[in-house]
């Protein structure tokens, strides 16, 4: 999942001064991992929750996304 500009300006800013060095050793066991790709469906929304997320800004159809696998994450702890 991605984070939106908006909430990451809302975090504190990060301190990288205790984060390990990326050495020989680390890149030696790094693993390259494309993510999945997505596939392109037909959705039929409802116009209202539709404009909402519109208007959030760009990416309403990463949100829709985000919002589905939330539900299925919720559902397989359930």
């Amino acid at each position: 999942m991605t984070i939106s500009k908006k909430r990451l300006e809302e975090h504190e800013e990060i301190d990288g001064n205790d984060m390990p060095e990326l050495d020989d050793a680390f890149w030696a066991h790094a693993e390259l991992r494309l993510p999945k790709p997505k596939k392109g469906i037909y959705l039929r929304i409802d116009q209202d929750i539709l404009d909402q997320l519109k208007a959030e800004g760009p990416g309403y159809q990463t949100r829709i996304n985000a919002i589905l696998r939330a539900y299925l994450e919720a559902k397989s702890k359930a």
